[in-house]
C-alpha cells in the first residue's frame, strides 16, 4: 500500500470514482456509465483487492485505512491488489458529502470492470471438488443476488451462472450484501433471450451435471432429485413467479423443499442455499 493522501475538499476530482453512490442516474457503478465496481467496508474492500478487478482508488477514515494495511500485511493477494493504488484519507463529513450519504463503514474502494468469462471458461476452471453450481433465471432483486452469492461461497458452490432477466451482479448493493463474495465466486451469463437461454443448459448436461429445477409444484423432493448425482446444477427462479416453464422443461428433474403445512415456499436465496447444501456429497 502507498501512504495515504489527505483530501479535505469534497469537490476534489480524485474522489469522483466514489461520487453520488446513491444517485439513480449518476452512480459510478452503472454499466452504461463509468461501469466501476464499488466495495465498502473493511471486510469487502480486501476481497476486492484480492479479486480479478483492478482497484483504481481507496478512500477512507484513518482508522479504517490502518485496518486495511493490516489486512494487506496478512494477505499477499490483498497487498498485490493494492500495490501503487492511490489511497485517500478523508473525514466522515467529506465522505458523506461525496458519496451522498453517511457510509458508516468508513472505507470505500473503486475498481474497473473486466471482461466476463464465458460459461465454458468458468466451468473449465473449476476444481474437481466443485461438484455443485448455481443457475439463476430472472432473479432481478439485488439483495437476493447478493445473498445467493454469499450462500454459494459459504456452501462451497463452484460457480454461479446467470440466465435471462437477472440483475447486475456487480451492482454496489450486490457487492455489499454478498460481503464481497460476488467478487470471488466465478460467474458468467448464459447467452440468449428469455425463451432461448435455457438451451445453454444442454452444455451443463453434456458435462455431467444433473440440472435440478427448484419449484414447489412437483412431487419430487430435493433429496430424491440429487441422490446419486455426480455433479448438480441447482436452478432457481425469480421471487414469486419462480422458474419459467421453458427452464423447467430443459432441466433433468424438478424438485421441491418439503414445507410445513400452511407454507408454500422460501425466499429464493434461502431456497438456493438449501439446494446447495443438499447437493453436496
Amino acid at each position: 500500500m502507498t501512504n495515504p493522501i489527505s483530501i479535505t475538499d469534497p469537490a476534489d476530482p480524485r474522489l469522483d470514482d466514489i461520487r453520488d453512490l446513491n444517485s439513480s442516474d449518476r452512480r459510478p457503478d452503472l454499466p452504461g456509465g463509468r461501469g466501476l465496481v464499488i466495495a465498502e467496508g473493511n471486510l469487502v474492500v480486501p476481497r476486492l483487492a484480492a479479486s480479478r478487478f483492478p482497484v483504481r482508488c481507496v478512500v477512507g477514515f484513518a482508522r479504517r485505512l490502518e485496518e486495511l494495511e493490516d489486512a494487506a500485511s496478512a494477505d499477499p493477494a490483498v497487498a498485490a491488489g493494492l500495490a501503487d493504488v492511490p489511497i485517500y484519507e478523508v473525514s466522515r463529513e467529506v465522505l458523506a458529502e461525496v458519496a451522498g450519504f453517511d457510509m458508516h463503514r468508513g472505507l470505500v474502494a473503486a475498481a474497473d470492470r473486466v471482461g466476463e468469462p464465458t460459461v465454458g471458461e468458468v466451468l473449465d476452471g473449476l476444481d474437481e471438488d466443485n461438484r455443485v453450481i448455481g443457475v439463476l433465471e430472472g432473479v432481478g432483486d439485488h439483495e437476493n443476488i447478493g445473498a445467493l452469492f454469499r450462500n454459494a461461497a459459504g456452501l462451497g458452490v463452484g460457480a454461479v451462472l446467470l440466465g435471462a432477466g437477472c440483475a447486475d451482479p456487480l451492482y454496489r448493493r450486490v457487492v455489499r450484501v454478498s460481503m464481497g463474495h460476488v467478487l470471488r465466486v466465478p460467474f458468467a451469463h448464459v447467452p440468449g433471450k428469455p425463451t432461448t437461454w435455457q438451451r445453454g443448459l444442454a452444455d451443463l448436461q453434456e458435462r455431467g451435471y444433473r440440472v435440478v429445477a427448484m419449484t414447489p409444484n412437483t412431487d419430487n423432493t430435493l433429496a430424491d432429485a440429487v441422490r446419486g448425482a455426480d455433479k448438480v446444477a441447482v436452478m432457481v427462479g425469480a421471487e414469486g413467479p419462480g422458474l419459467t416453464e421453458h427452464a423447467m422443461r430443459a432441466a433433468d428433474v424438478r424438485a421441491k423443499i418439503p414445507m410445513s403445512p400452511g407454507t408454500d415456499s422460501l425466499n429464493v436465496a434461502t431456497s438456493a442455499a438449501v439446494g446447495f447444501y443438499a447437493a453436496q456429497p
